[in-house]
This record gives structure tokens, sequence and C-alpha cells, in this order.
């Protein structure tokens, strides 16, 4: 009966990052600023490597995809938490909140499997440079590729239609800055364990999965450079490797630390900072790591300025 009796929601109301007045401009001005760098950060990359022949290789066509991933998963996310710093109404409606979530999880899971391609593709090139060209063969990047995006929806898909089988009443309040699947659980009217196990599971599998790839890729790339014992070789491939190896650190440092430490173990503003890590604060990062560490994209840009200029 109190089931029925319940007035379903149909319009949920963020929270955002913060009640307090005083820090609501300085947080917009600021995030606007990270936003608009990360856009133009990324298509710029994206342009860059469009324009060059040189780069149209499997390791930058996999950067190129990262970038607009990247500049997708900013769009999904900071231009409505900088609503919620500015607009008097903080409603956003079911569908509004469901696209949003799907569009989060399919970028998230599609940005795990680009790093992990990424990683493989930096085996192939140290470990096996005379067979690279045969092994990461475009036919290979662009399977990959459409493998990443189809698997991005199908995850997408799976928690998208476990959510559905909820119901949301009473309380319309989530305690987040844009919707996410553990602020939606806790507000259910129904009981979210199975919610919870399939987030665990697939998630889960996901991320080992992921990581374990580029662990493998980078532990026998360690060992190839050691056993060389060539400082020409070592230096070439850490500078190779170091921009990819930092995104990936910063990047399921924060993953694992959301979904797969335990829900008693946290707080909601611990959550919330760690999700503006992964979702704001890595897009605008990964940019000025690739750009700064790769000397054929400075190359890149300053031909390219040159001949604007």
């Amino acid at each position: 009966m109190e089931t029925e009796n319940a007035t379903l929601v149909t319009q949920f109301v963020l929270t955002g990052l913060t009640h307090l007045p005083q820090w609501k401009v300085p947080l917009f001005l600021l995030f606007l600023v990270i936003y608009l760098i990360t856009v133009v950060g990324n298509l710029g990359l994206i342009v860059l490597i469009w324009n060059d022949p040189g780069l149209h290789i499997p390791m930058y066509l996999f950067l190129g995809s990262l970038a607009f991933v990247d500049t997708w998963l900013s769009s999904t996310i900071t231009p409505k938490m900088l609503l919620t710093f500015i607009a008097k109404s903080k409603l956003i409606s079911l569908s509004e909140c469901m696209t949003q979530f799907f569009s989060f999880v399919m970028c998230a899971t599609m940005e795990c499997f680009l790093l992990a391609a990424m990683a493989y593709d930096r085996y192939a090139a140290i470990c096996k440079p005379l067979l690279y060209p045969v092994i990461m063969t475009n036919r290979l990047c662009i399977c990959l590729l459409v493998l990443t995006f189809v698997t991005g929806i199908l995850h997408a898909s799976i928690h998208e239609g476990m959510l559905f089988r909820l119901t949301f009443c009473n309380s319309n309040i989530i305690h987040h800055f844009y919707c996410d699947v553990m602020p939606l659980l806790k507000i259910s009217c129904i009981d979210p364990s199975l919610n919870y196990l399939i987030v665990f599971i697939f998630s889960g599998s996901i991320q080992v999965i992921t990581i374990s790839t580029i662990l493998g890729s980078y532990t026998i790339v360690l060992c190839t450079v050691l056993k060389k014992k060539s400082a020409r070789g070592m230096k070439k491939a850490f500078s190779t490797c170091g921009a990819h190896l930092l995104s990936v650190s910063l990047y399921y440092g924060s993953l694992l630390f959301m979904y797969l430490l335990p829900a008693s173990q946290k707080v909601q503003e611990e959550d919330m900072m760690d999700s503006v890590f992964y979702t704001v604060i890595i897009p605008v990062m990964n940019p000025i790591i690739y750009s700064l560490r790769n000397k054929q994209i400075k190359d890149s840009l300053e031909k390219f300025i040159k001949r604007k200029v």
C-alpha cells in the first residue's frame, strides 16, 4: 500500500557540489574555464592528428579517439553542473537524467578499453618493432575502435535497463552534481541489491580486464627494455609510454576508488570529489599530458602554427 500511495518521481533535484552561496560564482568560473580548455584542447588534438599525415598511425588514431571520448564525457557532465551553480532551479527530468547516465557510462567504458588498446599498441611497437606493421594494421585498429564503441553501448544499456526496473518515489533529491548510478540507487523505493550486484560484476570485470591488459603489456615492455640495456632505447620507451602510464594511473585510481571500494568506507563528499576528478579534471589533463610529453605532437603543432601564421 505504501508503494501504491507513493508519488512517483518524474523529476529530480541535483544538489550540486556546494550549498554555500559564496562559492558558487568562483566554482562556476573555474569549471567554465576548465570546460573550455577541455573542448579546445581535445578538439585541437583531433584536428592536429587529422591534418598531419605523419600522425595517421595506430597510436595517434587511438589518441584522437580518446580525445573525442573525453570531449563527449565532459560535455555530458559539465554543462549541467555549471547550471547548478547559477540557476535557481536544479531540476532534471527523468528522461534527461537517464540520457545523461547512459552517455556517462558509455564514455567511461570506452575510455577504459581505449587505454587498454593504447597499451597493447605500445607493447607491439616496442617489443615487436619488426612485426609492428603486420600486427597493428588499420583493419585491426578499426575493429578495436568498433569493439570499444559497441562494448560501451552494451554496458550502458545493461545498467540503464536495470535502473528502469526501479521506482523512485517520495524523495527526488540526488546528492550529486550529475545522474550517477550510486546516488540513484540510494533513493529507490525498490530494493536495489540486484543493481548493486550488477554494477560490481560488470564494472569490476571491465576494470579488471582492461587493467590486466595494461599491466601485462607494460610489464613485458619494461622487461624488454631492461634486457636491451640501451640508454637511448630506455629513454625512448619511457618517453613514449610515460604519458600513457600517467593518464592510466589517474583514471583508474579514481575509478577503482569510486566503484570498488565499499560504500560504507566513503562519505558523500568523497564520492563527489572523486567524480569531479575523472569526469572533469582528467579530460582536461589528457591532451596536456600527451602533448607535452610527445615530440611528434609538439613538432606537428609547431608546423601547423607556422602554416597558419
